[in-house]
């Protein structure tokens, strides 16, 4: 079975989000949706909100699981069998970062590789910080999010 973990904040999961997941289903058997507890940020949902959100919009795809993930990367992914990590790329600001956490992670695991997916370009745009932020300041986050998602972040900011 070939499987890839798609590690994240998902602080909220996005549509950009979705697609990459969709991309994944499509060449893996098996996605692990791993959502971060440790973000190093202050998150709007705690870990049980973002996972539960991520389950509900996901729930349509049947390669997909969710998992809460602390600690490394890399372990993580052993531990749950996979040897790929998928990671999106938005633009061209994305890569530096994400070319040294490839790097960091092949160093500390040379058995497990990175894959970079860009998202369809109606969802280049799209981060969670910039979700939060408007959903914080009162604006419409339909095209966005999914509907579940739009209503917890009302619910959140009110």
């Amino acid at each position: 079975m070939r499987s890839v973990v798609y590690p994240g904040t998902f602080d909220p999961i996005t549509n950009g989000h979705i697609d990459l997941i969709q991309r994944a289903a499509f060449l893996f058997d098996r996605v692990v949706v791993a959502v971060a507890v440790d973000t190093g940020k202050d998150p709007a949902f705690d870990i049980e909100r973002r996972v539960e959100l991520a389950e509900q919009v996901l729930r349509n795809i049947p390669q997909v699981e969710i998992a809460r993930f602390s600690g490394l990367l890399v372990a993580f992914a052993r531990k749950h069998g996979t040897s790929v990590i998928i990671r999106g790329l938005r633009a061209v600001s994305d890569f530096e970062y994400e070319f040294q956490l490839a790097s960091m992670n092949r160093r500390m695991a040379p058995d497990i590789e990175t894959l970079f997916l860009t998202p369809a370009e109606q969802y280049g745009y799209i981060s969670s910080s910039l979700v939060r932020e408007i959903a914080r300041l009162g604006g419409d986050v339909s095209a966005f999010v999914a509907p579940v998602v739009q209503a917890a972040l009302r619910e959140r900011f009110g």
